[in-house]
């Protein structure tokens, strides 16, 4: 799978909005540009995301790399690739807060080493050409309109670029630069917001987003002669977690906060503990399953956050190698707390782990 730097550009004035910066304007609690953000960062081929904002905007966003816009989006555009590291990027206008995991991934799908991918959908209106007083009809047989995210060679594209900075879009400064550009289907919901009636519309389908939260806990006591494992992680300790499978309280705990939000039984009930099958059983591959599960139910994972309370091993320098393997599947925070000799934990005799997760569904 190729990686990809994902860059969503925001620099523009908002003129045809009044003057309003809509790629700040608050649609279902988040900014504009967040929703594409947070989209992108949930796909496991995009390694960075590069917001480009209007000079002095904003300055400093956790995990999101910032850079400034030009007097032309040709610029702004330039700057996101420029500040980007990845082979691949695709590049999205911020006001297309609608775009899917399933846009994204067709297009990484059928973007190679020398040509590009959009997404295009047919004109389904009657079309009118006004010139001066007059008005005509326009056949829009094999007329189709154009969508971002539009993705491409990063170093391939910015030549295009910088060579046709008058080109409408990406595609169009690609095709004068003479390389090959592919297509996919488009996303009727992935329109941009343009003016004021469609931030409207936006609004008006932002409000059928539901967002649940779900709660999971797990404890496990520690002795001699087992591995201990910890969101995947092997950790170097003389002591191990005692469970029916690999007894890895942080996956444990987040598949059940994941199982929780999306109203489905416990992993107790999914996974038994009499069931030989799951007898030393990876969680990671566990986790894979809840998360089929939870996706066919149709929600899909925003975020998940864990507490893990420990004595013994010191877990810190493992943090972000645990950290990594989870983010593989959704962004993750993870934190270790000590109980400071108070209970089983805090004397080293166990482990415990709580986690909550954020599921959000499109209806």
């Amino acid at each position: 799978m190729h990686e990809f730097s994902f860059v969503i550009v925001a620099g523009g004035s908002g003129s045809r909005m009044g003057g309003a910066q809509k790629q700040f304007m608050t649609l279902a609690g988040r900014q504009l540009w967040q929703w594409s953000a947070e989209t992108a960062q949930q796909c496991e081929f995009v390694r960075e995301v590069i917001l480009v904002v209007p000079e002095g905007t904003l300055t400093d966003i956790p995990g999101i790399r910032i850079t400034y816009g030009g007097s032309e989006r040709a610029i702004s555009v330039l700057n996101g690739l420029r500040a980007a590291s990845c082979y691949y990027v695709m590049v999205h206008d911020a006001a297309r807060p609608f775009a899917t995991h399933k846009l994204l991934q067709s297009l990484a799908d059928s973007t190679g080493k020398d040509y590009g991918a959009v997404p295009v959908l047919p004109v389904s209106d009657a079309l009118k050409r006004i010139d001066g007083g007059n008005i005509s009809c326009v056949d829009r047989e094999g007329l189709y309109i154009t969508q971002t995210p539009q993705s491409f060679p990063r170093e391939l594209l910015i030549e295009a670029v910088r060579d046709n900075p008058y080109a409408k879009d990406e595609a169009e400064a690609w095709q004068k630069a003479g390389h090959e550009l592919r297509y996919v289907e488009g996303e009727r919901l992935n329109f941009k917001v343009t003016w004021p009636e469609d931030m409207m519309t936006a609004r008006a389908l932002a409000e059928r987003y539901i967002t649940r939260t779900g709660m999971g806990y797990d404890v496990h006591r520690l002795i001699p002669g087992r591995r201990l494992i910890l969101g995947g992680i092997e950790i170097a300790s003389p002591l191990g977690l005692l469970g029916h499978s690999d007894a890895d309280i942080l996956t444990h705990a987040v598949m059940d906060s994941l199982l929780g939000a999306a109203g489905l039984p416990d992993i107790g009930s999914i996974f038994p503990a009499n069931d030989v099958r799951y007898k030393d059983a990876d969680s990671i591959e566990l986790l894979r399953e809840v998360m089929r599960r939870v996706e066919s139910e149709g929600w899909e994972i925003v975020f998940a956050d864990a507490v893990i309370q420990a004595q013994v091993p010191k877990l810190n320098k493992y943090r972000d190698a645990i950290t990594a393997s989870l983010s593989r599947f959704f962004p993750v925070s993870i934190k270790f707390k000590s109980a400071e000799t108070l209970d089983d934990s805090g004397s080293g005799l166990s482990m415990t782990c709580w986690a909550v997760s954020t599921l959000r569904r499109r209806e």
